[in-house]
């Protein structure tokens, strides 16, 4: 059996609120779960120290037993030091696209013009 630590989504619409779970990976994600192990409220600020709680006893618990943790929760696993910061390589996702690229050329040449100008005079 794989077990998973990873959110459940409640809330109503357009006001997430999730509950860190331990569960078996075959299960729907807001499905059956083992162990509520925690919380995760989006909506508050990122400096809130009621944004994410998690007990981390029944974390590390779990963790031992071999349960591995999704994405999202390994970022707060490592935010709270209790597992080591994973190497992420998604280079392109931070990257311009085309047209913003070309936008940001343009503005940078519009405004490259005003400064020869007054220079020259």
């Amino acid at each position: 059996m794989a077990i998973k630590l990873r959110l459940a989504r409640g809330g109503s619409k357009k006001r997430p609120f999730y509950r860190i779970v331990v569960s078996d990976s075959r299960m729907p994600r807001d499905g059956r779960y083992i162990e509520r192990v925690g919380t995760y409220n989006p909506l508050l600020a990122k400096d809130n120290e009621e944004r994410v709680s998690m007990d981390m006893e029944r974390v590390q618990h779990w963790l031992d037993k071999g349960a591995q943790p999704t994405d999202r929760i390994s970022r707060f696993l490592e935010a709270a030091g209790v597992i080591a910061k994973k190497e992420r390589a998604n280079l392109k996702k931070g990257e311009p696209g085309d047209k913003a690229k070309s936008r940001a050329e343009e503005k940078a040449a519009k405004a490259a013009e005003p400064a020869t100008e007054e220079s020259a005079e």
